[in-house]
């Protein structure tokens, strides 16, 4: 429960999750993908690359 209010606001200002994802070819011709998962509250924000 507490998660849900979190996430909506209902305790402080909401988080605002983030996904961003790409593909590119490096200089040898390989083709090279990346993704990563953030998260914002307020001022700060996390951010995990995969």
């Amino acid at each position: 429960m507490t998660a849900l209010l979190a996430s909506c606001g209902a305790d402080g200002e909401p988080t605002r999750p983030s996904v961003n994802a790409g593909v590119g070819i490096d200089s040898n011709g390989n083709l090279r993908t990346g993704a990563s998962l953030g998260t914002r509250i307020g001022p700060v924000g996390v951010s995990v690359g995969l």
